[in-house]
């Protein structure tokens, strides 16, 4: 990753962190490293993350990293307060979108919360134009379907969820969706 590719992860960093609540239990789906976790802090009590790129698994005091696919690597048990999906769905193959959303409501307890960060479709022009700059590593663009922001929605409808928060941040580039369990 390049400066400004962990700039930008940073930013969607402190936009999830404001939904994720003290004392949390958290499942981040497209881990990386771990950054959201190191982020928390005190305020994680729990973390599990899965990341597709990881070899092997990695463990923490606070959090463990497992290599793999969501929702075929997730935790055992239920009554997580987050699931966090920063710059992901849009990677994530149609067909398998609702498969993620029904694991999330499987997941989460009363209330919990899905907190998703998804970029404007203009971003992929300019994610190309960084990357063959080479100011950005591009975060696997090769894999963007295409996603809509707007299409968030529909994925995480009732009566599984309710809509939390929605918003936008860098100039309106991303958006920042936050549901609750029902």
């Amino acid at each position: 990753m390049t400066r400004l590719d962990r700039f930008i992860q940073r930013w969607r960093i402190r936009q999830a962190a404001k939904f994720i609540p003290p004392a949390a239990r958290v499942i981040d789906i497209g881990a990386h490293q771990g950054e959201l976790f190191d982020f928390l802090g005190n305020r994680l009590v729990a973390g599990f993350g899965i990341e597709p790129l990881l070899e092997t698994p990695l463990r923490t005091a606070r959090h463990e990293l497992h290599p793999g696919l969501f929702p075929a690597v997730r935790p055992a048990a239920g009554g997580w307060d987050a699931v966090t999906m920063l710059a992901v769905l849009e990677h994530i193959p149609p067909p398998a979108q609702r498969e993620i959303a029904a694991a999330c409501a499987q997941l989460l307890k009363p209330g919990g919360r899905v907190i998703i960060t998804v970029p404007s479709p203009t971003v992929d022009i300019i994610l190309s134009a960084l990357r063959f700059c080479r100011l950005i590593d591009g975060m696997s663009l090769e894999q963007h379907y295409g996603f809509k922001p707007g299409d968030t929605l529909k994925l995480f409808a009732a009566p599984e969820f309710r809509l939390h928060h929605r918003g936008s941040f860098q100039m309106g580039l991303n958006h920042l969706f936050v549901f609750e369990k029902s």
